[in-house]
């Protein structure tokens, strides 16, 4: 199916969420967001891309982007990523880590302080704004914004989270190059879903970093 047939199509991961967060409390935590497909689906998935030049960002805000809504309860989608993503996880009754450990993909380090982890767009949201979801409803933007589903959220080292910003694969990837074939997989997966577009510089670089998985 190609990208634009696909636009009409954004699931609302948040409803699904529920789900989710049923399984944490018998769950142990797996310790990493959902997996994504195989390097091979991906090269499938991303030849399906539509390849366009990103126009010039106007009208974006994260506040077009609802995010960290409230999945059940106390509980936000930031939360139950950081319950997800972490070792030991320790909750207070607002249903924020209090204590635990996460292990930062992105760069191989390891945290005991939920201060020092962002939670990870990993398609950003101005990226996302820029390449199709400029057009969506705020419920859709909204789902992409909480997708638990997809592995679209990622509990990482917050300065490394500041340092990648809205930046595409073309000019940013992991530092920790061993994980930059899961980035890749996982960043197609989702555009691929969502029906978002790529540029030359950003296809060609997760063409590159899909050769090497």
């Amino acid at each position: 199916m190609r990208a634009s047939a696909r636009r009409g199509l954004v699931a609302a991961p948040v409803a699904a969420a529920t789900a989710v967060l049923a399984l944490l409390a018998t769950a142990p935590a797996q310790a990493a967001p959902p997996t994504p497909v195989s390097a091979a689906t991906a090269r499938a998935y991303l030849a399906d891309l539509t390849v366009t030049p990103e126009p010039p960002r106007t009208g974006y805000s994260r506040g077009q982007f609802p995010h960290w809504a409230i999945i059940s309860g106390t509980c936000n989608t930031r939360e139950i990523v950081l319950q997800r993503d972490g070792t030991g996880v320790v909750t207070n009754a607002s249903c924020a880590a209090t204590s635990g450990s996460w292990y930062s993909p992105y760069d191989g380090a390891t945290w005991h302080a939920a201060s020092d982890v962002d939670i990870d767009h990993l398609v950003p949201l101005a990226e996302a704004w820029d390449s199709g979801a400029k057009t969506w409803t705020l419920a859709q933007r909204r789902a992409f914004a909480n997708d638990l589903i997809r592995p679209e959220l990622v509990a990482v080292t917050d300065d490394v989270n500041e340092a990648k910003s809205d930046q595409d694969p073309g000019t940013w990837l992991p530092p920790l190059t061993t994980y930059r074939c899961t980035y890749a997989r996982a960043w197609v997966q989702v555009k691929h879903h969502y029906g978002l577009t790529v540029d030359s510089r950003e296809k060609n670089a997760l063409a590159t970093a899909l050769a090497a998985c």
